[in-house]
């Protein structure tokens, strides 16, 4: 384990312990070596100071995955300069309420982003890459590096993290040094990281998983990065590095799924091999993904569901379900070996847990968050009388001490009898029971009966045939019949107030980092109930449109 108390202070002992080793790269480039990322970080560092920043101010960041990320963020770090990312796919509107309430000094982004920070109307330092901004950084003369980090404390804020704002505007999360080196130590204790393993950056640096388990943890280890600026390059970026370890949502799992099935379609005598199990088949397959040399792989946002995680576990890649906030880290997963199928694992090291009687988790840490950044009100919300954080997640843990993630308690279904109901397990059911089914709105709040609004997977709809244009395989005769199938199916494994009685098919797709779902997929239901609202209204008409359809087959 790690004796530093400080981010600096870790990456210190790498740049002295392995200087020539490679720390952080990009997909398809050399990187540094921790020496050479050292120097960077020092003259960065210094410029910081030389435009007026000291310990205590914030900077923001709008940039891809990319090297320069990694290098402002933490010559900043190195000043006690708390830092933060915004999301790329942020509006102008996102963007001013992000710079306003950090209180951000200065933003350091690319020229792509440029026009969208200045529609915001913040009038905020922008130091841009392409323009040279951050190459001229330079230390003004008698800049002691050495005493500046030093100077830095545990309890100074690191980093801010933003909530994804799904149930309510975002929140600026504060974490400290120490909470993201205690939070480094829960982590290793059970998926080990060291200076000899490789990962892979692609998920938002905006977000716990990329900032948290991949960019401090592997920073404060030794582990390499390699960032990469595309989550289209993601198959690219896999095969060049060969991670040892990864971590990635249902949706990037799914779509790696979805990647190989098309290419076994097109190759029977392959399809019929890995149907048969042949090693040398599963072996070619972990290879031609880039996981022929992982040790680990997380999940996190949802469970994956049963024919995901078998999948993989049928071709070797050794994948556990994980469960977090911004507010406690990564608080619940199970060993690789011990992973339960459905549940989130158990408490991570350092973590008390307990259910409250309505079954949403409490847990306690000394690494909890310090608080959301100007929102005392609402801090003080978060924890009870003896300091136990309300995560607003019901859970129910079994007697093996296995979590398992019921829904978010904001969004549970009362229908007009007073009966609480997940719609995260109605659409799971309903997922689970066909890959043609994507993403999916359950509804029931005030009624009577629950419907669905439900998008439909391109990719998949092509293996059955069809050939339609996505916009139009809501009204595919085959597809309606498979989504049909696939409700009834859902149903069968419902209680029947959980039922789906009605449901329509979305002629869109709900993808990451739109307005409807998160960037790592959480759906955004109050904005997608708003925007569908007709649909809904439609769905639950005496007379219902020739669009809404019933599970057992017929119109409604």
């Amino acid at each position: 384990m790690t004796t530093a108390t400080t981010i600096p202070e870790a990456f210190a002992q790498h740049v002295t312990q392995r200087p020539d080793s490679t720390a952080i790269r990009d997909v398809g480039g050399d990187g540094l070596t921790w020496r050479q990322y050292g120097a960077e970080v020092e003259r960065i560092a210094g410029g910081l100071v030389g435009l007026g920043l000291r310990r205590g101010d914030t900077m923001a960041t709008m940039l891809t995955n990319r090297t320069e990320h990694a290098l402002v963020e933490m010559g900043a770090n190195h000043v006690g300069i708390t830092t933060f990312a915004i999301y790329n796919t942020s509006s102008p509107e996102q963007i001013e309420f992000l710079l306003t309430n950090s209180g951000a000094a200065i933003v350091v982004t690319e020229r792509q982003f440029v026009d969208r920070i200045r529609a915001s109307g913040v009038d905020v330092r922008t130091l841009v890459l392409e323009d040279g901004d951050v190459d001229a950084l330079t230390p003004d003369a008698g800049f002691d590096f050495e005493a500046t980090w030093r100077a830095v404390r545990p309890d100074d804020v690191l980093c801010l993290i933003y909530t994804s704002g799904t149930t309510g505007p975002p929140k600026g999360v504060e974490h400290s040094h120490h909470n993201f080196i205690e939070m480094a130590k829960s982590i290793v204790a059970r998926f080990p990281i060291t200076p000899d393993d490789r990962t892979v950056s692609y998920l938002p640096t905006a977000h716990l998983a990329d900032r948290g388990v991949l960019y401090y943890t592997n920073t404060i280890y030794g582990g390499q990065i390699t960032m990469c600026p595309d989550p289209a390059r993601l198959g690219e970026a896999m095969v060049e590095v060969r991670p040892t370890t990864f971590a990635a949502v249902p949706r990037v799992w799914e779509k790696l799924k979805l990647a190989v099935e098309a290419v076994l379609r097109g190759n029977p005598q392959m399809q019929a091999a890995f149907d048969a199990d042949d090693p040398a088949v599963l072996a070619a397959v972990r290879a031609k993904l880039g996981f022929d040399q992982l040790v680990w792989a997380q999940s996190g946002s949802a469970t994956l569901n049963s024919e995901i995680l078998s999948f993989f576990t049928k071709i070797g890649v050794p994948t556990t379900d994980l469960w977090g906030m911004s507010e406690i880290g990564i608080a619940t997963a199970a060993p690789i070996s011990a992973a339960k199928p459905g549940t989130v694992g158990t408490a991570m090291p350092g973590y008390e847990f307990k259910l409250a009687p309505d079954g949403e988790l409490l847990v306690r840490s000394d690494f909890l968050m310090l608080g959301y950044r100007k929102s005392p009100e609402k801090t003080a919300e978060a924890f009870d009388e003896d300091g136990w954080l309300r995560t607003g997640d019901i859970f129910t843990v079994d007697a093996e001490g296995y979590y398992t993630i019921i829904d978010k308690k904001k969004e549970l279904i009362i229908n007009s009898g007073g009966k609480n109901m997940s719609p995260a397990n109605i659409e799971r059911a309903v997922r689970d029971a066909s890959r043609l089914v994507g993403p999916m709105l359950a509804h029931g709040d005030g009624r009577s009966y629950n419907v669905a609004l439900i998008t439909v997977e391109p990719a998949v709809a092509e293996e059955f045939g069809v050939t339609a244009r996505a916009e139009d395989l809501w009204r595919e005769p085959t597809v309606v019949d498979l989504v049909r199938r696939a409700v009834a199916e859902g149903n069968a494994r419902l209680s029947r107030i959980e039922q789906i009685k009605r449901f329509k098919i979305v002629p869109t797709v709900w993808e990451p980092g739109t307005p409807v779902v998160t960037p790592t997929g959480k759906l955004k239901r109050n904005v997608l109930r708003a925007q569908y609202a007709q649909d809904i209204d439609e769905l639950y008409a005496a007379e219902p449109a020739s669009d809404v359809y019933e599970p057992h087959g017929r119109e409604a």
